[in-house]
């Protein structure tokens, strides 16, 4: 694998709208917020974003290809050596058992669960399997000493070690137990905040009892209400290109990586009360921008919340100068000018002037990716002459 400068960070700048909705809850079951800059915004924790586009993944990507967390991971090996190999429900479980004891991940309250989540990649966990594939009949006719001394000297550590898939290289794994097993994450999300303040609303609605209502009987079935607010969201997330090859081991599917993480990050959306709102936008604005320094969030452009009034436009308009703005003068200001940059957005006018002079010229979402995808492959190409 080739080197690059020590650092390569691809900054995400996202501006999206979205109507009423309730993306993300608290213990209340009311739309998260935060205090920013005085005054309450809308919030979206950067936990609900990051699985929305794990989400996103299991849509366009093949399962084997991904990973799964889950505290039944005994149960999950279980159910690989059953269709493998001959062994009957106990002892492919007790096998599993056996596999996964030199990981030495504390035990759950349940039998045969980790006391934690674990996330590892599916394929990585059939490559465990594989390890006893031709030898699991032999092996489950020991006994319990003479079974783990057996898998002991199978390389179980090693299997989930490397070979990682996308979503554990992006997102990381953190194991308290056995630091070998820890995956440093390649990607940062930060809390997606509203541009502007919000105010909580709520929702009164009734269910109608149908069997009621045909014999006339008066009231509702059922009486409730739901916490909803509506904002134009602005959302960031930076994604360390060395880490990334570092974790795939491998500088092609790094990039093609990246270019699936954009993607996934723009489109998808957290799917809280999605039936009752059905909330699903595009964003207005997505800019990628590949930096040598550091990641560079630019939600300062919003401390002071923007304001009807201050846009006549609009929220969304006015928001999309400030990150303009922003973007502008900490080029300006820190003299780190970007390495890459582009812009896909849907303004015009005034708009759209501003952010082709701080990002350049606005192009659709897949030529986005093109550009971003041939500069980062021109980039490792250079470090490696």
């Amino acid at each position: 694998m080739t080197f690059l400068p020590p650092r390569l960070y691809v900054d995400v700048h996202i501006l999206q709208t979205v109507p009423p909705a309730n993306l993300n809850r608290d213990d209340q079951g009311n739309p998260k917020e935060a205090y920013y800059g005085g005054t309450r915004r809308s919030r979206i924790s950067s936990q609900a974003w990051k699985r929305a586009t794990r989400m996103h993944f299991t849509e366009h990507m093949p399962a084997h290809d991904l990973a799964t967390r889950t505290r039944r991971v005994a149960s999950a090996l279980t159910g690989i050596l059953k269709e493998r190999t001959d062994l009957a429900e106990e002892s492919a479980g007790r096998l599993a058992d056996a596999l996964l004891a030199p990981l030495k991940i504390s035990a759950g309250r349940k039998k045969g669960d980790t006391a934690y989540l674990l996330f590892y990649g599916r394929s990585q966990l059939e490559n465990v399997a594989a390890l006893v594939h031709e030898r699991a009949a032999e092996l489950a006719a020991l006994d319990e000493k003479g079974l783990l001394a057996e898998v002991e000297r199978l390389p179980v550590q090693e299997q989930f070690s490397s070979g990682h898939s996308l979503d554990v290289a992006l997102f990381g794994r953190m194991v308290a137990d056995i630091a070998a097993l820890r995956v440093d994450a390649a990607v940062q999300v930060a809390h997606a905040l509203s541009t502007h303040s919000v105010t909580l609303e709520f929702d009164y609605f009734t269910a109608v009892d149908d069997r009621a209502e045909e014999e006339r009987e008066p009231g509702a079935g059922m009486i409730g209400t739901i916490g909803f607010n509506s904002a134009t969201l602005y959302r960031y997330a930076s994604v360390g290109l060395h880490q990334l090859r570092k974790n795939l081991g491998d500088d092609a599917a790094a990039v093609d990586g990246i270019r699936k993480f954009v993607t996934s990050f723009a489109r998808s959306v957290p799917n809280g009360y999605r039936n009752s709102f059905a909330h699903q936008t595009l964003p207005s604005l997505v800019s990628v921008v590949v930096r040598t320094d550091q990641p560079v969030n630019l939600v300062t452009a919003y401390e002071e919340p923007v304001t009807p009034a201050s846009g006549a436009t609009g929220i969304a308009a006015e928001s999309a100068r400030r990150l303009a703005e922003e973007h502008r003068t900490a080029v300006d200001r820190w003299g780190d000018t970007p390495a890459f940059s582009a812009v896909c957005h849907a303004f015009r006018g005034e708009t759209a002037q501003r952010l082709e002079d701080a990002f350049g010229p606005a192009m659709g979402f897949p030529a986005l990716l093109d550009g971003l995808d041939a500069y980062m492959t021109t980039a490792i190409t250079e470090a490696g002459r």
